[in-house]
């Protein structure tokens, strides 16, 4: 499917290339993210929603050991009956652990895609602007992921992700990566 994609995307390039000429350019989105000051307040953010979670679930845990530790101290003459209850709240217990992990996970997912929504609009916007400004006709993400980047070479020079930040008004700390080097088969 990758290989399928990238001839759609050469015979793209290759037909409107005859046209008239394309100017690419490519962004360094992990690299635009990394040198904006907003993901400081988010990272702190989603540390701080994750260490409240993880207190809560310290303190079911801490209940569910002294109540497993009050049943095993129970005395051997106490009845079946009360027995089986504690047994039962104890499986309770410990299945609201699970579902209150299952639970926090979800939360913790939900609260960054809730924080990143604004940056990634934000982020968009300015590439958008810059593309525009530039007479860029493609802007192409660089940073797809393991495996799937589509571009393999780039000149620096149609980097523009200095150019993304200049926008938003954050003054860059460290150089990106640009150079992807070229798969060989």
């Amino acid at each position: 499917m990758r290989t399928t994609f990238l001839l759609i995307l050469l015979g793209l390039f290759t037909f409107t290339a005859k046209a008239q000429t394309q100017k690419i350019g490519y962004a360094d989105t992990e690299y635009i993210f990394s040198q904006m000051p907003e993901m400081k307040q988010l990272e702190n953010d989603l540390k701080t929603h994750g260490t409240q979670l993880e207190n809560q679930l310290k303190a079911k845990s801490q209940e569910l050991q002294k109540k497993y530790a009050d049943y095993q101290n129970m005395p051997a003459t106490t009845p079946d009956a009360i027995k089986k209850d504690k047994e039962a709240e104890l499986t309770q217990l410990q299945e609201n652990i699970q579902k209150f992990q299952q639970d926090a996970q979800a939360s913790i997912q939900k609260k960054q895609t809730d924080l990143m929504e604004p940056l990634y609009s934000k982020v968009h916007k300015a590439i958008e602007d810059v593309a525009k400004e530039n007479a860029y006709n493609f802007i192409i993400n660089s940073q797809l992921g393991a495996g799937a980047d589509v571009l393999l070479y780039n000149d620096e020079s149609y980097d523009i992700s200095k150019l993304v930040l200049k926008k938003m008004g954050v003054t860059p700390t460290a150089a990106p990566a640009t150079a992807v080097p070229v798969k060989k088969n």
